[in-house]
């Protein structure tokens, strides 16, 4: 063995190969970053030959020395190959933050990738060819469907929330609600975002009863809005009392130049109720109310891309449109474009949005794919895995709707010759990777979340897994 060891070149030496000098100029990486994975390789080899775990060709022959080069270059291929990756989600949670949120609709792809792929009017007005406004291809719309006076988009919802603060309530008061000073993903708080902001929190009630006397004895010379956060991902239940919008704003017309405003986080231009899915308020409905400005995401219950959406009064609207900040936050032509064909999507076939389909299918529909994939995987696993069709229930997810479960079908998975989180983990880190739950012992895949075309991949995965 030590003789063995003995016999691999140098890194040094393997440097000076026509090999690996061609091969790094040709993948345009550098001498450093070529000779550090090189240096691993070597290393990786010699503590499989010491474990004993090599089958390749002996050092000290021409054929090791192709192979260690032939290693070395698929180890440098898989580390520069694309991080972000497709993901098959079998958890069932339609809004999976850490798997994208939501997906895009064929029309949304469709006209990203035709205005990506082109130059477009992005800022250009085609009627009079004089310089225009990105605002302007997606504002008509959404004024439209939300029947707001103005609209804006940035790049996501803090940014929106950051904005409006920001602009609208520099060095002045903002009254919000203890029990709505909420935490999002990645600790991301309201309070600091409106200490950044440079406005000034004032909290009232308590965190789980705000009464309108509190706003009332809150206002002062120095507040500049009433802001109201939409709980959208938590409830609290019980003993609570809470101030509506509605109250809001008739309590601010008693003031001068007060603002009202919502953020809601994930906000619905759908009616799920209709399906007994969550009690999420149309942006519609809110606006009716009076209040002064909405904002929410454009990437959780609305189904289109990640953006910050704020709807309302124009001359609110304009002052943002106006303000420094909306350059540094403004959205991308590929942002435009999705968001544009998914509200195009809203006026023509709803439906067609997958975050919308994906709530609103039938158990009937869910049951025949759970079936379709039993069949599909049946063959493959009969000797590995005992399979089983049972009824489960789904989460929206996106820290949106919650305490919302929707009834669903699942498929769960038992393996013999392999441990749970075993399989869990090659699904997991397969050529496309399958996410799933864990579940008593077995692995739990959601239907509601796999597409009819994703369930032929799924067959290949577990192919690879327990091959015949």
């Amino acid at each position: 063995m030590k003789q063995l060891l003995q016999k691999i070149p140098a890194v040094h030496e393997l440097q000076k190969h026509p090999d690996f000098i061609n091969w790094i100029a040709k993948q345009n990486i550098s001498l450093e970053k070529g000779t550090q994975a090189l240096r691993i390789t070597i290393d990786k080899i010699r503590q499989n030959l010491r474990k004993k775990n090599w089958n390749g060709a002996l050092p000290g022959t021409p054929e090791f020395i192709e192979e260690v080069l032939q290693i070395w270059q698929d180890e440098i291929k898989k580390k520069y190959k694309h991080k972000l990756t497709k993901v098959i989600n079998a958890s069932g949670t339609v809004l999976h933050t850490n798997l994208g949120r939501a997906r895009l609709s064929k029309n949304a792809l469709l006209h990203m990738t035709e205005i990506a792929s082109s130059y477009s009017n992005l800022e250009y007005q085609l009627a009079n060819g004089k310089r225009g406004s990105r605002h302007s291809h997606i504002e008509e719309i959404l004024t439209d469907i939300t029947h707001a006076e103005a609209a804006m988009v940035v790049n996501n919802n803090a940014a929106a929330v950051y904005l409006i603060l920001k602009a609208l309530a520099w060095q002045k008061e903002v009254v919000v609600s203890r029990g709505q000073l909420v935490e999002i993903g990645g600790s991301f708080r309201i309070s600091a975002i409106m200490e950044e902001s440079g406005a000034i929190l004032k909290e009232v009630g308590t965190t789980n009863k705000t009464h309108m006397y509190d706003y009332e004895q809150a206002i002062s010379e120095q507040t500049a809005m009433l802001m109201k956060v939409h709980t959208s991902n938590f409830k609290t239940i019980g003993f609570t009392e809470s101030v509506s919008a509605k109250q809001l704003v008739q309590l601010a017309k008693t003031q001068q130049n007060l603002i009202v405003y919502e953020d809601l986080g994930s906000g619905v231009l759908y009616d799920f109720s209709i399906h007994q899915i969550g009690e999420e308020p149309l942006i519609r409905q809110i606006l009716s109310d009076g209040i002064d400005l909405v904002s929410f995401s454009g990437d959780k219950l609305l189904g289109g891309p990640q953006a910050g959406i704020i709807v309302g009064k124009k001359k609110y609207i304009d002052q943002l449109k106006k303000h420094q900040l909306a350059r540094v936050l403004r959205v991308d032509k590929m942002t435009i474009a999705a968001l544009e064909a998914t509200l195009l999507d809203y006026m023509q076939t709803p439906e067609e949005i997958p975050v919308i389909r994906d709530l609103i299918v039938s158990v009937d529909v869910l049951k025949k794919r759970a079936e379709k994939l039993y069949n599909t995987l049946f063959f493959i696993v009969k000797n590995n895995c005992t399979l089983e069709i049972m009824d489960i229930t789904s989460t929206v997810g996106g820290g949106t709707m919650p305490g919302t479960e929707i009834p669903s079908i699942g498929l769960t998975i038992q393996p013999h010759t392999l441990s749970v989180e075993t399989l869990r983990e090659r699904l997991r880190t397969g050529q496309i990777p399958i996410v799933c739950r864990a579940w008593k012992e077995r692995l739990l895949f959601d239907v509601r979340t796999i597409t009819e075309e994703e369930i032929s991949l799924i067959g290949n995965q577990f192919q690879e897994i327990f091959p015949s």
